[in-house]
């Protein structure tokens, strides 16, 4: 599949982020280092020139403050789309990963991030791969994205042609921004 040309964004930390906790659907508030990390992408975003280019973010209040942030006044209008909140966590949302890897040791025996598929009531990487699908099939023209972890990876995966199980290589951390262009995928700095 061919895509036309994105930017993706990853939100800044949030308050859970730094505690640990898992956020999925729920939220926590950037902190003061997440709203720096937004500032950044703001600079990286100008020095591309995203200029006449259409914004999106997810509707979850980290993403949508970061977005604003980054935007710095250059995005005529921001669209919250669904199709890109954060991956559904069900029973674990808000709880503590160390508490979680406690009580399932053997999802969290490797370093690897597998265990997504695993969660209780969780939303699970084959339907976020197709909303990810989804929406990057509707986008018509170069677009700012402003999104979450996961699903910054697996919408990576999408755009490259990788199966979804590579999400697991793909480099992430907070307030990064990814040019994503025929296929290839870059960090910004």
């Amino acid at each position: 599949m061919s895509f036309p040309e994105f930017l993706i964004l990853r939100h800044g930390e949030t308050q859970w982020n730094r505690e640990g906790r898992l956020q999925g659907a729920l939220d926590s508030p950037l902190t003061p280092l997440g709203r720096e990390q937004a500032q950044r992408q703001a600079a990286i975003l100008r020095d591309f020139g995203t200029g006449g280019w259409d914004w999106y973010s997810s509707p979850q209040g980290r993403a949508w403050e970061t977005a604003r942030i980054a935007a710095q006044g250059r995005a005529g209008t921001i669209r919250q789309d669904e199709r890109l909140r954060e991956i559904g966590l069900g029973q674990w949302a808000g709880q503590l990963r160390d508490d979680i890897a406690a009580g399932a040791p053997d999802l969290f025996e490797t370093d690897g991030l597998g265990w997504y598929d695993h969660v209780p009531g969780g939303e699970g990487l084959l339907k976020l791969e197709s909303r990810a699908a989804a929406f990057l099939s509707a986008l018509s023209g170069p677009s700012v994205i402003v999104t979450h972890g996961i699903t910054s990876r697996v919408m990576r995966c999408v755009a490259q042609g990788l199966p979804t199980e590579a999400f697991e290589t793909l480099g992430g951390g907070q307030g990064v921004v990814y040019h994503i262009r025929d296929g290839i995928s870059r960090m910004l700095s």
